[in-house]
Parts: C-alpha cells; sequence; structure tokens
C-alpha cells in the first residue's frame, strides 16, 4: 500500500500539512520523489544520463543514478504551464493521490536542473513571482515543458532502509533540452562524474537494484520492434515485493 500527502480540495498542490510531513519525514516515511531519464540519440547507440551520488550520502551512497529526488513545497504548482498530456496524467494519478500529478512532473524536471544543470524546458519569459527553488530556471528563461516527460517506472524503496522514497521515473528526449546537453556548470554538485553512457556502459558502473530494473525497461522501450508497454510497479505489502501495472 502506497503512501501519499493528502492534498488541499482547493488546489492540485498538496496541502500545508503534506508539505510539512514531506519536509520533515519521519523515519519510516515513503516520500513521493520522481526521477528524470534523459535519452540521447546523436551518436549510434543511445544514451542516458547518469551520475554519482557522494560517498556520505544517507541514502545510496556511491551508487550511480539517474538525476532526481522528492517532491518539495516548491513543487505545488506554477503558472503559464502546458497541460499534461493523458499519457502521463493517467499513470502519475493511478494508485495515487491525483494532486501529485504535477507536482511529480514539476519535481522531475527542478531535479534535473539542480542535480544536472539542463532545463527540459520551452523557451519564454514566465512570471515574475516563483519559489526560491524556481528561479534560476525562470531566470535562465525557461518555462518547464512538463509536455515532454513520459511515465516508464514506479517503485517504492523496501522497508528498513535508511530512506524510503516512492520514486517515479520519467523518460524524456535530450532533444528538448534548452541549450547544451554537455553543459552541467550549473548544476549544483549533488552528482559527481555527470555523463552520457550507453545502457551497456550504464551496466557497468556500481548501480542500486532498482536502477538494473528501470535500464531493462529502458532498452525495452527503446527497442523499435515491441508495441505500448504498461508502467511497472515494484512495491511492498505483508513482507513480500511485487512487480506489477500502476
Amino acid at each position: 500500500m502506497t503512501t501519499t500527502p493528502e492534498t488541499d480540495p482547493a488546489t492540485t498542490a498538496p496541502s500545508a500539512e503534506a508539505h510539512e510531513a514531506a519536509e520533515n519525514p519521519a523515519k519510516d516515511a515513503i516520500r513521493d520523489a520522481a526521477t528524470v531519464v534523459l535519452i540521447r540519440r546523436d551518436s549510434p547507440m543511445p544514451r542516458v544520463l547518469m551520475g554519482q551520488r557522494g560517498k556520505k550520502a544517507a541514502f545510496m551512497p556511491s551508487k550511480f543514478v539517474f538525476p532526481g529526488g522528492a517532491v518539495d513545497r516548491a513543487d505545488g504548482g506554477l503558472p503559464d504551464l502546458p497541460a499534461l498530456p493523458p499519457s502521463l496524467e493517467g499513470p502519475l494519478s493511478a494508485r495515487s493521490d491525483p494532486g501529485l500529478a504535477l507536482p511529480l512532473a514539476l519535481a522531475a524536471i527542478r531535479e534535473l536542473w539542480e542535480e544536472a544543470g539542463l532545463a527540459l524546458a520551452h523557451p519564454g519569459n514566465g512570471p515574475q513571482e516563483v519559489p526560491q527553488a524556481w528561479q534560476g530556471f525562470y531566470q535562465a528563461g525557461h518555462r518547464p515543458a512538463v509536455d515532454r516527460l513520459q511515465m516508464i517506472f514506479r517503485a517504492i524503496t523496501p522497508p528498513g532502509r535508511p530512506r524510503r522514497f516512492d520514486a517515479r521515473f520519467l523518460m524524456a528526449e535530450a532533444a528538448d533540452l534548452a541549450g547544451d546537453a554537455e553543459d552541467f556548470s550549473r548544476a549544483e554538485d549533488e552528482l559527481s562524474h555527470l555523463s552520457w553512457l550507453t545502457l551497456a556502459e550504464a551496466r557497468r558502473l556500481d548501480l542500486p537494484f532498482i536502477t538494473e530494473v528501470v535500464l531493462a525497461e529502458i532498452e525495452a522501450r527503446l527497442d523499435p520492434n515491441r508495441g505500448l508497454r504498461p508502467v511497472p510497479f515494484f512495491h511492498h505489502a505483508e513482507g513480500r515485493s511485487f512487480l506489477d501495472p500502476v
């Protein structure tokens, strides 16, 4: 059974109580999170962006991961955004609080900006007043391209880990980035060794188990001979783990 914040019925943003719980989680709390899988197709083999977590990190130290992190108060909603396509809003809302769909998509884009300095964005001047976490993004002339994301996987961290997340893995095309895909100069140093890697290269790194599973899902989705795929959901109940569709 997943744990998600309640929402204020007057808005699609999580409520103040939910924000408080997210920013000051109990030790065993499950935090909603979003992870970005960028696909780059300008070489013979598709590549993905990965970086290494710090060796002193409480969660997955020294592991190579995709950019991502927990939903933040700042992701509650921003003005003048494209609508989420039904193909994204549907799986983000399934077996979850529908009010989290937009914050999850925004969290994915914000975390990519913070951890890699890359903007999945449409050009254009945004509003003058935005949360501090989004100010650099908007000041650079970007608007979050939430309509360029697709959900490919969902996973809840198993019990007993120092941190637990209900993570939605969202895929996007590197061609939709604003600016140079090699320019990580705006990154906030949360990840080191940021690199574009083929799937074979990525599999040779020190990866979390769930990242290995997601790489297999990415490979399947990049296969032109395969049709539409359901979004797998890795979760736990009564001492057992399950992998079934969202």
